[in-house]
């Protein structure tokens, strides 16, 4: 196992994270979100395998520790109209639930895997997928991939488990919208962050 600088806080801070949301889940029997640490704890596991031969920024590392901590706090902390996932931040339509807690972890989670996308498939590009709009096209559907990977495990917990809160079609529409969103703007940081990258391709 290789441990690059400045990841040790990063991997005693998920670990901790996970301890405690674990152990507050276990007590409580919530079940969906003891498969939700799971499947976290199962690409956590991942990251250290592969960690060798990919290099994973440390501030996407922070970010992907972000998402999963606003995630299992979502269905630990509870407010007045269930759970922290259930609040509406900012109350936008009358006709649809938003802008709800959910979908900002969906912008924030899909926003931050769709940077991991790109440093996955970076090695692997061809030069020629490189321009101005055919890399951003690869990797927000890559992106969006991850997040019908994730409504694809919430529809599997949400039939395991009876009382699961996972939601209707809607949901998971407007979930996958919100992934959309997040990968757009995933997408003006990858290329903000790596402008040498497209630079050099430019001048070849």
């Amino acid at each position: 196992m290789k441990i690059r600088k400045g990841q040790l806080s990063i991997l005693i801070f998920n670990l901790l994270a996970i301890a405690i949301f674990a152990t507050f889940f276990i007590a409580k029997a919530n079940y969906e979100f003891i498969i939700y640490v799971g499947v976290i704890i199962f690409f956590m596991l991942v990251f250290i395998a592969t960690n060798h031969k990919i290099y994973y920024p440390n501030a996407l590392l922070w970010g992907l520790t972000t998402r999963a901590v606003m995630h299992m706090a979502g269905g630990a902390i509870a407010v007045k109209q269930g759970r922290l996932y259930d609040i509406i931040l900012i109350p936008i339509s009358d006709k649809y639930s938003i802008l709800r807690y959910d979908q900002v972890v969906h912008i924030i989670g899909f926003g931050v895997a769709t940077i991991l996308m790109f440093y996955l498939l970076k090695p692997l590009l061809r030069k020629d997928i490189r321009s101005r709009w055919a890399m951003p096209i690869v990797v927000i559907f890559a992106g969006l991939g991850v997040g019908a990977l994730n409504e694809i495990i919430e529809f599997i917990t949400g039939e395991i488990v009876a009382e699961a809160g996972v939601g209707g079609y809607i949901n998971t529409s407007l979930d996958l919208v919100a992934d959309l969103i997040g990968a757009i703007l995933a997408v003006v940081v990858i290329k903000l962050t790596n402008s040498d990258y497209f630079k050099s391709t430019n001048q070849e």
